[in-house]
Formats: structure tokens, C-alpha cells, sequence
């Protein structure tokens, strides 16, 4: 029964309807790849470039964010508590917060359990929280055992988060996972090390990320996997040996329209094959080099602008083709540490340690490592911080990482000129439409909280 539903769990992460149901039906209502999509469009490196179906107008016209009454704030809210729910369950069927645990069973369901549940409160606080501090009061906060409904401070909040990694890592040493959707040691050192890189705590960060990139055992993605035509390209399988979190999409899921891929890919039954497009940001894709091979990944064929043809998409490669989803879901792959740990030491004044782990990552999509090394080595400084956070967006666009970012770097963005709404705007990370609004249905239901912020 607990393996059932610790199962629950990462099960629901990617299930359609996640958070509302069907009815209301709201087809970005697809789980956390939902939060990957809103989050890319708020930072404005995932352009709408046409508005066919009306499903992210008020998203990327950033007025969702700015009204509690708009489904948007209620799908992230919902979503993300039911994680914690789900898993609290389990923690406590399996004897509570600090249970003894006999067997290498309980402690890896346990591991696992605590790691989802940090997951979900990190996502929480990134979505609801402005930036961090440490003394603000943000959300409520249910560890099983405690259910403390008016809002908590955020110091309150992290201490969980990095409490229950820290028992993830130690109990998942020896885990040996059966599905890359299971989270294993290598993935709860991934989210506190984004923990720990929210709360400014660079050093811990860059610990965490470089243990990773040496004992997880998974290598950076080819030069030809990055992107069509190479062999084995796509970002569309599990089995991609750089990925260390996923979901394995099989037919008997019977996914279709309602998911990612119904959304993002021409070459699926999706919105953006009937003219919804999802693109890159012009002024983003301006910046790749001419000889990286992830300028590649986006179409240069008018009907299909910078969209990531070439990245993600069905192997079948038929516009409209794939009915029934058997495509995967990414969560995390190694290069976002890579990219963490250049960034973790820049952000602590070690520009050595930050420009080789850069070009470590660059060689194979600059054409070789002497590319690379004239890209990186004249950088400095804050030159260098900002062409970290370029790479991060670039190396990762579309994953859901580049939010994150935006506010670590507490940066501004100038949307390119191929959005429908706001088009050449600038925004501030810190701007109150580009955090998550309480939703009213909480409000309404919770006496306790009296503000949407």
C-alpha cells in the first residue's frame, strides 16, 4: 500500500488534469511540465508567438500572475500541495518525521517520500516568494504531524526543505532504482543544491553540484543527441544517459492533447502544430553563436520560427503525427550542475573553477575545446556571472530551469520583438506579476491567510 502510493506520487507529477480534474479541464493543468512551460514564459525566454487558442494569453501577457482569481495561481498552489499530501502520507505510514526504519525498503520509500515533499515546498517557495528572505511569512506548512495553516516564515520552510534532503541523500546511498522517475541520491543532491543556490549559499551549492558531476555516473549529452539530425537526438527519451530525472510516456497512459507534448511539439497532436507556437526569444536565440550546435535545435522555416523543432520532438517527425504520447517527460539532467557549479563559483569570486567547469560543458557544443577556451578564458567577473546565466538559458531552454535562474541572478529580461504581448518590455525579476499569486479558492478557504502575496 505505501509503495502504491509513493507510486501516487510521481505518477501524478505528470498526469493530465493534475491539479483541477476534468472538468474544469484546463489543458496547461499537466503537472510539473505545466510549471516548466509558466515558468520559462515568466521569464520571457519561451515566446508566444502566436496566440491561436487563448490558453497562456493572460499568462504571458503577465496578467494571471497579477490576479489571485485567475486558474493559473490555483493549479500551481493545488499541484504542488497535493505533493506534499501525497507524500506526508506516506512518511507517516511508514512511522512519522523521525521513524526507526527496519529494512532498506522502508528506508529508500522513505528517502524518496521526503525528497518529493522537499521538492514541492522548494517549487512553492520559488513561485510565491518575491526572493529570499529568510523572515518573511509565505506559506502555510504541513509536515504530517504539524499543520500550521497561517502562513510560515520562510526560514521555517527552508529548514524543512534542506532537513528533508539532507535524511533524502543519507537514505537513498544505496537505492538502486528500477524507474528514472524514482528520485535516487544523485536527484535529491540536485534540489538542495538549488536550494542552497536560492538562499545565496554558493559554496554548500557548488559542493553538491560537483559530487554530481563526479559520482552520478551520468555524462553530459552528446554533440549529436543535442540536437536533429544527429544520432540519437531528441530530448524525447529516458533512456538519454545525461538525464537524471524523467518520466517514461508510454501509449497505455493514453496522454494526447493534454500534455507537454500537446502543447510544445509541431510533430505531435498539439497546439503548436494547429498554430499555438511556443518559441524561443528572439533576442535569446540572437545570442547563440553561429558554430553552437543549439542554434540548431530551433526552425528557421517561417511557418515554425524558432520553435525547437529540432529539440523536442516525436522520432516520427510528422507535423501532427504523434496521437497517442509515447514521448518522455525530462525533469533534470546532469549539465544543469555543470552550469550550477560555474555559477556557485563565480558567485563566490573563484573565476578559475567557474571557467573550467564552462568549458567542460562548451567544448562539445562550440566545436571543440579550443572554441570553447576563446569564448570562456577572456571572461571575468561580472562578465563572466552574466555569460553563465546566458548558457544557463540557453543550454536549458524549455526544461524550466531558466526561472530559477533569473531570480538567483536577481536579473532583468527584455523580451525580443517575437512575443505577442509585452515585446520588447523590460522586466525585473522582483516585479509582483512575476510571482504566483495566492489563489482565492485558499483565501477563501483558510482564515488564517489574509493576503494573496
Amino acid at each position: 500500500m505505501i509503495e502504491g502510493t509513493l507510486t501516487g506520487v510521481y505518477t501524478y507529477m505528470a498526469r493530465p488534469f493534475a491539479a483541477l480534474g476534468d472538468p474544469p479541464a484546463r489543458h496547461y493543468d499537466i503537472g510539473h511540465k505545466g510549471l516548466d512551460i509558466w515558468t520559462d514564459m515568466l521569464c520571457s525566454d519561451m515566446a508566444l508567438t502566436n496566440n491561436a487558442y487563448g490558453w497562456y494569453a493572460n499568462f504571458t501577457n503577465l496578467l494571471a500572475t497579477n490576479d489571485f482569481t485567475q486558474q493559473e495561481n490555483q493549479i500551481a498552489w493545488t499541484y504542488l500541495y497535493k505533493v506534499v499530501n501525497l507524500s506526508n502520507i506516506v512518511i507517516q505510514n511508514l512511522g512519522g518525521n523521525d521513524a526507526e526504519l527496519p529494512t532498506q525498503t522502508t528506508k529508500h520509500m522513505m528517502g524518496q517520500a521526503k525528497a518529493a515533499r522537499a521538492y514541492a515546498y522548494f517549487y512553492l517557495t520559488q513561485l510565491f516568494q518575491r526572493e529570499y528572505n529568510p523572515t518573511q511569512e509565505i506559506l502555510p506548512l504541513f509536515d504530517g504531524e504539524s499543520n500550521l495553516f497561517a502562513k510560515q516564515p520562510a526560514s521555517d520552510i527552508y529548514d524543512l526543505i534542506i532537513s528533508d534532503l539532507t535524511v533524502a541523500i543519507d537514505l537513498l546511498g544505496d537505492f538502486q532504482r528500477t524507474q528514472k522517475y524514482q528520485i535516487n541520491k544523485p536527484v535529491a543532491q540536485g534540489l538542495l543544491a538549488y536550494t542552497y543556490a536560492a538562499m545565496g549559499m554558493y559554496p554548500e551549492a557548488k559542493v553538491l553540484a560537483d559530487e554530481i558531476i563526479a559520482t552520478s555516473g551520468h555524462p553530459l549529452t552528446t554533440t549529436a543527441q543535442l540536437a536533429f539530425p544527429g544520432a540519437g537526438s531528441g530530448f524525447n527519451s529516458v533512456n538519454t544517459p545525461s538525464w537524471m530525472w524523467g518520466f517514461d510516456v508510454t501509449p497505455d497512459l493514453a496522454y494526447g492533447l493534454v500534455s507537454w507534448w500537446g502543447i510544445m511539439d509541431v510533430y505531435t497532436y498539439s497546439y503548436a502544430g494547429a498554430g499555438d507556437r511556443k518559441a524561443i526569444d528572439n533576442a535569446l536565440y540572437a545570442q547563440i553563436p553561429a558554430n553552437d550546435i543549439r542554434r540548431t535545435q530551433f526552425s528557421t522555416a517561417a511557418a515554425t520560427l524558432l520553435m525547437p523543432t529540432n529539440k523536442f520532438f516525436h522520432q516520427g517527425r510528422v507535423t501532427m503525427g504523434q496521437q497517442v504520447v509515447e514521448t518522455d517527460y525530462i525533469y533534470m539532467r546532469v549539465e544543469e550542475f555543470y552550469l550550477l557549479s560555474a555559477e556557485a563559483a563565480a558567485m563566490s569570486g573563484n573565476d578559475t573553477a567557474a571557467k573550467d567547469r564552462l568549458k567542460e560543458l562548451l567544448a562539445s557544443r562550440l566545436g571543440g575545446a579550443a572554441n570553447a577556451a576563446a569564448y570562456v578564458d577572456p571572461l571575468s567577473g561580472d562578465a563572466l556571472k552574466k555569460a553563465i546565466h546566458l548558457q544557463t538559458r540557453i543550454e536549458l531552454w524549455g526544461e524550466g530551469k531558466s526561472y530559477l535562474a533569473l531570480k538567483r541572478n536577481k536579473a532583468s529580461v527584455t523580451r525580443g520583438t517575437n512575443h505577442v504581448f509585452l515585446n520588447g518590455q523590460t522586466i525585473n525579476y522582483d516585479e509582483t506579476r512575476m510571482i504566483f499569486k495566492i489563489p482565492i479558492i485558499e483565501m477563501n478557504n483558510n482564515p488564517n491567510i489574509t493576503d494573496q502575496n
